[in-house]
């Protein structure tokens, strides 16, 4: 006789968001044993997770939280963007980033060699992947982090698709709440215009000498005159710089000055100076290479 009634079911659905069937077979090996229940669902859900981690995980979310002086943001991957938009997603994604952020973990290998909520990360995402139906994948971390002086903020586009960090450094810790408030309007600009660098310090040398040889190649075939072409070349550079870096991008709020100069005036009403010092910018699945699958293919070799 069955050690276990309807209601231990549904406590056991409720507890490991198993299917009832799986709950019922669970209860039914393990003797009415909740807990070895739970082990054992846990057990298939590991299998489960096994089948489905070869499926390419390019879809997805970036989350993030900002603290006072501290920023971090995560990108996580599943196979669909359907799944991306489900709450339980959502909860785990949510989970993730509040676990990162108190740990301190500044790397996706710091969170899977980590625990959370008593156990390993890898069988907490494994749990995860069983219960979701899909592969999921804590990809990247970027985290900004700094003193009193520093002012942190970020913007995640509505739909998770694109995400940015950005820190300024002020002259004087009063005025970082102001530019903290200027920054998110920066960071907006960052996820629309989607610069390459922060500065012109941060542009490798080879990167200007290329675009230098593209330049002048661009002006030998316009038949410009080849005495005069390193006094255009300048020119030239500086309008890469100026479209490449979010220092000097034009702000798309006023494009009578730059984002620096935006942060600098908003430093300025505060009484104070203030420079960028930091950008990081996701966008969801870029790197990532997508494999499109042959539905009818897939069934066949389903039903063989």
């Amino acid at each position: 006789m069955a050690n276990f009634g309807p209601k231990d079911i549904k406590k056991l659905r409720e507890m490991t968001d198993a299917g009832m069937m799986d709950c019922k077979q669970a209860l039914s090996a393990t003797d009415g044993d909740m807990d070895a229940a739970v082990e054992w669902l846990r057990k298939k859900g590991l299998g489960a997770a096994a089948k489905k981690a070869n499926k390419v995980a390019a879809e997805g979310s970036i989350v993030m939280e900002i603290g006072e002086h501290k920023g971090i943001m995560i990108e996580i991957n599943s196979q669909t963007d359907f799944v991306a938009k489900n709450d339980k997603f959502k909860a785990f994604a949510d989970e993730v980033l509040k676990h990162a952020f108190s740990s301190g973990h500044a790397s996706a290998q710091e969170i899977l060699e980590s625990e959370i909520n008593g156990e390993s990360f890898s069988e907490y995402l494994s749990l995860q992947i069983a219960t979701i139906g899909e592969n999921l994948v804590v990809r990247r971390v970027a985290k900004i982090e700094g003193g009193e002086n520093v002012a942190i903020n970020g913007y995640v586009h509505a739909n998770g698709r694109v995400a940015v960090l950005v820190a300024a450094e002020c002259d004087d810790a009063a005025a970082c709440p102001a530019v903290k408030e200027a920054l998110k309007n920066v960071a907006m600009h960052a996820a629309a215009m989607n610069p390459s660098y922060l500065n012109e310090a941060a542009v490798p040398a080879e990167v200007i000498e290329k675009e230098r040889e593209i330049a002048k190649e661009q002006l030998i075939k316009e038949g410009k005159p080849e005495a005069i072409l390193e006094k255009i070349l300048p020119g030239k550079i500086k309008r890469f710089l100026q479209d490449n870096t979010l220092e000097n991008q034009k702000f798309v709020m006023d494009d009578k000055i730059s984002v620096g100069e935006y942060v600098a005036k908003a430093a300025k009403e505060a009484s104070s100076n203030a420079k960028l010092v930091d950008y990081i910018r996701f966008e969801l699945g870029e790197g990532i290479e997508k494999v499109e699958e042959d539905f009818a293919a897939e069934v066949a070799k389903q039903m063989k």
